[in-house]
């Protein structure tokens, strides 16, 4: 009997999905359990496994269609085998997405739904012919014709002016701008573009910390030692115990100090950034703390982690200390959090202490916040509290 392929629920708060490249092809082979079909959210991107053994019969849902969870992607079963029942049972695609340039159209009354801004671009049949004859991205064409449809002179006249152009000059290298390429893209410009951002930098001292470090790591075994994130993670997670400020959200008209001390921490992938989360971070034991940041890092850059496992973050830390190139940086907040902590590399550098100058660890520290939420003097106020808690490294356990 022949299987649906349906958008499958990866996490609790999952509520759509939308379609990524198809590793299988109608007419391919496939076993249970063969990854068939990349599934992407706004926040990572899945491969899911065939439901069953058989033929890939029919793929319902092209690439970048959006699906609700259970909508209908496609058909397993064997060769020959009628699938009218599982097609007529689909339920409707939502904001479908048809490739664009020279990827063949789906919709069957000639227009295409691309990724404009309502979700659908309308072109006739012979518009849309001329646009890829010519290499012209008929998503950036203004369509006069009924409804907004792209005409075949609509067409003509972008070609004339030059608009939506394909850009030709010699490449090294070209990826398309789609999955978690696209999601962090769109999200990131989402953040600049509605969030009153400013940002704090300053450089504190690493000594106490990295002191306390290898006194924590004597005698242990490589995988048992305490990482620097670990401690900074509950230097952060006790900051805001002390200070909630940083740890709010706008709702609506209201914004809420929130009870939990959620950190998500930026994880660098192959195909861009995810942002694992560690729930109630401050309850945590350091060495908690630095057995969950290890294994959602790696499970993370395996692509292992559920939605659940990305979700739920009130205040995140991303760290670029490990590249040894960057000081400062103005790190995008993660909506709907208030702020977010950067953090660059710990170089030595001579400071004046007691009168002389010496030679300390000095790292530097960029704290992002909205400031429709949180205003200057209260974010300065948070960075004090955490500069005293890693230059004073014992008063983090206090």
């Amino acid at each position: 009997m022949a299987t649906a392929i349906s958008m499958p629920k990866l996490g609790l708060a999952m509520k759509t999905g939308t379609v990524g490249k198809w590793l299988k092809q109608e007419g391919d082979s496939i076993k249970k359990g063969e990854a068939l079909v990349e599934v992407m959210t706004d926040k990572i991107t899945n491969k899911v496994e065939s439901p069953a053994e058989g033929i890939l019969l029919k793929i319902v849902a092209a690439k970048g269609t959006k699906l609700p969870v259970g909508g209908l992607m496609g058909a397993i079963g064997e060769a020959g085998e009628d699938i009218s029942a599982i097609l007529a049972a689909g339920p409707v695609v939502e904001g479908a997405a048809e490739p664009k340039g020279k990827a063949k159209a789906a919709a069957s009354d000639g227009g295409v739904k691309s990724a404009s801004p309502d979700g659908k671009v309308k072109i006739s049949p012979a518009a849309r012919k001329l646009a890829e004859e010519n290499g012209i991205d008929y998503t950036l064409v203004s369509g006069t014709g009924p409804e907004g449809r792209i005409t075949r002179e609509d067409v003509e006249k972008a070609i004339e002016e030059g608009v939506g152009s394909a850009d030709d000059r010699p490449t090294l290298k070209v990826m398309p701008y789609e999955g978690m390429r696209r999601a962090i893209g769109e999200n990131m410009l989402a953040s600049w573009t509605s969030n009153a951002k400013v940002t704090h930098h300053v450089s504190v001292d690493m000594s106490g910390i990295l002191a306390l470090r290898r006194k924590i790591n004597e005698g242990l075994k490589d995988k048992d030692r305490i990482s620097v994130t670990a401690l900074l993670t509950k230097a952060v997670a006790r900051a805001i115990e002390i200070n909630p400020s940083v740890n709010m959200t706008l709702d609506g008209d209201e914004i809420k100090t929130l009870q939990e001390i959620n950190i998500g921490m930026a994880v660098a992938v192959p195909d861009g950034l995810i942002v694992p989360v560690i729930r109630k971070a401050n309850e945590k034991k350091l060495t908690q703390l630095n057995e969950e940041i290890k294994d959602l890092a790696k499970r993370g850059r395996r692509n292992k982690l559920n939605v659940d496992e990305m979700n739920g973050a009130t205040f995140t830390i991303t760290n670029l200390g490990g590249y040894g190139s960057v000081d400062w940086f103005t790190p995008i907040i993660n909506p709907p959090e208030a702020a977010i902590l950067g953090v660059g590399r710990t170089v030595d550098k001579p400071v004046v202490v007691g009168g002389e100058v010496v030679v300390h660890p000095m790292m530097g520290l960029s704290l992002s916040f909205d400031h429709r939420i949180l205003d200057g003097a209260p974010a300065a106020e948070w960075l004090a509290v955490l500069i005293q808690l890693i230059e004073n490294p014992q008063k983090i356990f206090i």
